[in-house]
């Protein structure tokens, strides 16, 4: 059964989620990729709260269309890029929820725990019909200094799938797979 998880993503819902179980997000979220976890982990300010918000690690291909943005392509980017950064933006910013593709590690995954936040892992290479997703484009920020796919976006999505594969419990489906995968293969080595 998917559960609906909808902004403000506070710490009580986000407990409420365990890892393997489907969910079906709506709301504000922000995107941000490279250059924005940066800024935010070395004590940029957000120029919106993440408190008890959700950061999407993706790229969007946006246009402006009859003076408003319209998304074309809202697939989510590799999270472990951001990895180094997470655990302080999660800390200092109250961040509740990650959504990106192929797991983040071991310090984020003990940050979701102490802090309260989730990690949801959506479907990679559906660009197209995430953006169906986006219901509006609230706002950007940072389009000039970090260019159209590094900008935080800012959306309101209404049904955005996805997977927690890291819970607020210390929980995680990548620690799970990497265990069974050394596993297999000292068996085969062996």
């Amino acid at each position: 059964m998917r559960r609906n998880l909808e902004y403000p993503f506070t710490a009580t819902k986000v407990r409420k989620l365990k890892v393997g179980q489907a969910v079906s997000v709506s709301g504000r979220i922000v995107t941000g990729r490279d250059k924005l976890h940066k800024s935010l982990a070395e004590g940029g300010r957000s120029p919106v709260s993440l408190a008890d918000g959700a950061i999407y690690h993706c790229g969007p291909v946006v246009i402006r269309k009859d003076g408003a943005w319209v998304v074309r392509a809202a697939g989510p980017t590799t999270s472990m890029r951001q990895d180094l950064y997470m655990p302080r933006i999660i800390e200092h910013h109250h961040l509740r929820v990650i959504i990106g593709k192929g797991g983040l590690g071991e310090r984020t995954r003990q940050a979701c725990a102490k802090f309260g936040c989730v990690y949801l892992q959506t479907v990679g290479g559906a660009g197209a019909v995430l953006a169906e997703t986006v219901k509006q484009v609230a706002d950007v920020h940072f389009l000039k200094e970090f260019g159209d796919a590094e900008a935080m976006w800012v959306f309101v999505v209404k049904g955005l799938k996805a997977v927690v594969t890291m819970d607020a419990h210390g929980r995680s489906l990548h620690k799970k797979g990497r265990i069974s995968s050394r596993r297999a293969l000292n068996r085969v080595i062996r």
